[in-house]
């Protein structure tokens, strides 16, 4: 994951753009990532780590009728979180996820290895993935759940900043 955090805190670098990420399951691996490269400090502006529906609400403004109404795990949770790390900080582009990394806590309609992720820019439309990483993982394990959304998003985040123009900023 270096390699795409390397690409992430280069390309955002020569375009001056500020990132943010808002975190679930992945308990701040996403910021973690983006921190282990030298010179994340000029782009990476902050992390939220909102492990409990409390911290989505009261870190990133995440309605709690979304949350009581479709479940934390949901399309328009995600949309708020990613929304909400823009609101409450520096950044220009920012990436959310949450998800269900288990062993425990999934469900018949939300099964554990469910996970919404979306990248967003200050003034763009979020764009956000439903992945159900039980059909792609070989052994589907909390670490490999979490792993896998943190790549995702992270590739998700670059392709947010490639496509950004100072006119979005």
């Amino acid at each position: 994951m270096i390699e795409i955090a390397s690409e992430i805190i280069k390309a955002a670098t020569e375009k001056g753009l500020m990132v943010a990420a808002a975190e679930s399951c992945t308990g701040g691996l996403i910021s973690a990532s983006l921190t282990d490269v030298p010179g994340s400090s000029a782009v990476v502006d902050r992390g939220f780590v909102t492990y409990t529906n409390d911290a989505k609400v009261e870190m990133l403004g995440v309605p709690l009728g979304s949350i009581e109404s479709q479940g934390a795990v949901s399309d328009i949770v995600v949309r708020a979180m990613v929304a909400g790390a823009l609101e409450n900080s520096r950044a220009d582009v920012a990436v959310a996820v949450t998800g269900i990394a288990g062993p425990t806590g999934g469900t018949e309609t939300k099964p554990v290895g469910l996970v919404y992720i979306a990248s967003q820019t200050r003034d763009g439309l979020a764009s956000v993935q439903e992945i159900f990483f039980g059909n792609e993982l070989t052994t589907l394990t909390r670490e490999n759940v979490r792993n896998a959304s943190v790549l995702v998003a992270l590739k998700m985040l670059k392709s947010e900043i490639d496509q950004a123009t100072p006119s979005e900023l």
